[in-house]
């Protein structure tokens, strides 16, 4: 049998088993929605759109500051440092780093209105030591993460900056942050942490600004990351030939996976994408190991997926121990590398719907989308959440040699940013 760190009760704990509903939004935010145009009409929104546009020049200069600032998973703080001081000087309100690395700032209205999230996230892909160094050639601007997700912190931070020349407030509170851990082996700590602990139960709505484009993740991509592990004493490829082989059992588990049929719709994906172990060619292995991702924007098709990836697993190892008259029997552990929620909601929604009215109203025809973001958290909660793109176009995103963002009218994305949050949070 499977030993290891992952009990049961941590498992259940961590995976959603069922996708709640989604509670209409607050009286607020859909009456908002059915007066955009009032909205839109308002001499003060109008000049802030404007100065939005006009502003888009000290936009891609933050862009670019931003990301020659390293951020490497698990180690956002330079960052962090950085974005607090720029919001600072934006001119929001109770600048705070959480527990987590988290930076948040507030624009508080007097009204009892809904409490809104604008975000975008801190960390990158790319390891220590990588060269950050933004090159520009016109509207194209060339370095790791320009468009993940340094794109989404200029665009929050010119949001906020915009609401604080104003000085229009909220009818409740607007939330500024720039998250940590939205990136692989972060599994969305940030996130997670302000719906667990700094705003539990608080959040009326969530918008997060990742990339570049129009489009619109409404959907959350659920995944579940294990790293497996296969032990045994190992020893002399000639002289103790005839025990158990972990790097054999864990070829028959990869042999199980690469058979798996799996739907089209709900679409359910899988892959072994890193093995490990081994320590001479002739040696039998101590341990053989190998790092998985399934992922399904259905949730019980996600936990399918898992029933038999672990099914596998358990009899990958049972086929290796009784292919031999050995004393010495395998086992192996699972590692949870990281457990992301999945979940839908509705075109009809009324967030979903002013996210394409408001980039309609920009001039940004924007595509629905399905993805793995921060929205997935309060998504999965039933919490009404999006995450939409930055404007301009981005290319080879996670590239640290080709990820480029062309600022072509990226002030769009900008204004849309704007005008979502106007018409989810409202104006007293």
């Amino acid at each position: 049998m499977a030993t290891g760190p992952l009990s049961t009760s941590t498992y259940a704990s961590m995976a959603v088993t069922q996708s709640p509903p989604q509670p209409p939004l607050p009286r607020q935010l859909v009456d908002n929605l059915s007066a955009l145009e009032a909205v839109i009409a308002n001499p003060t929104v109008r000049d802030m759109l404007a100065r939005v546009r006009e502003g888009e020049v000290t936009t891609i200069e933050s862009q670019i500051a931003i990301c020659e600032i390293p951020a490497p998973p698990f180690n956002e703080h330079e960052r962090a440092a950085d974005y607090a001081r720029r919001l600072r000087t934006a001119g929001i309100q109770g600048i705070r780093t959480d527990a987590v690395g988290n930076v948040i700032g507030e624009w508080t209205g007097s009204g009892p209105g809904p409490l809104v999230v604008l975000s975008a996230h801190l960390d990158t892909v790319f390891p220590p030591g990588t060269d950050v160094t933004v090159i520009r050639d016109g509207n194209l601007l060339k370095g790791p993460g320009i468009v993940d997700d340094c794109r989404g912190l200029a665009v929050v931070l010119a949001v906020a900056k915009a609401w604080a020349e104003s000085g229009l407030r909220p009818r409740g509170r607007l939330i500024f942050v720039g998250t940590v851990g939205e990136e692989g082996a972060g599994n969305l700590r940030g996130v997670r942490h302000l719906f667990d602990v700094e705003f539990h139960d608080q959040i009326d709505a969530f918008i997060s600004v990742d990339g570049a484009g129009k489009a619109i993740t409404h959907g959350a991509v659920g995944s579940h990351r294990y790293k497996v592990t296969y032990r045994g004493p190992g020893g002399h490829s000639f002289g103790a030939f005839g025990m158990p082989n972990p790097m054999h059992a864990l070829g028959r588990a990869i042999a199980k996976i690469a058979d798996f049929r799996v739907p089209s719709d709900p679409k359910v994906t899988f892959s072994v994408g890193i093995l490990e172990g081994g320590t001479s060619i002739n040696s039998i292995p101590f341990s053989a190991a190998m790092s998985i991702d399934l992922r399904s924007l259905d949730v019980n098709a996600l936990e399918e997926i898992d029933s038999q990836f672990r099914t596998a697993l358990n009899e990958a190892l049972d086929e290796e121990n009784s292919r031999w008259d050995s004393a010495v029997d395998l086992s192996y552990d699972i590692e949870v590398i990281g457990i992301r929620p999945a979940g839908l909601q509705p075109e009809s929604a009324p967030i979903v719907r002013a996210a394409l009215a408001t980039a309609q109203t920009v001039g940004i025809d924007a595509q629905l989308n399905r993805s793995s973001t921060d929205s997935n958290i309060p998504i999965s909660l039933g919490i009404p959440a999006v995450t939409i793109d930055g404007g301009g176009h981005g290319t080879g995103a996670h590239s640290p040699s080709v990820e480029v963002f062309d600022a072509t009218d990226s002030y769009k994305g900008s204004q849309w940013a704007l005008l979502l949050t106007l018409a989810l949070a409202g104006i007293e």
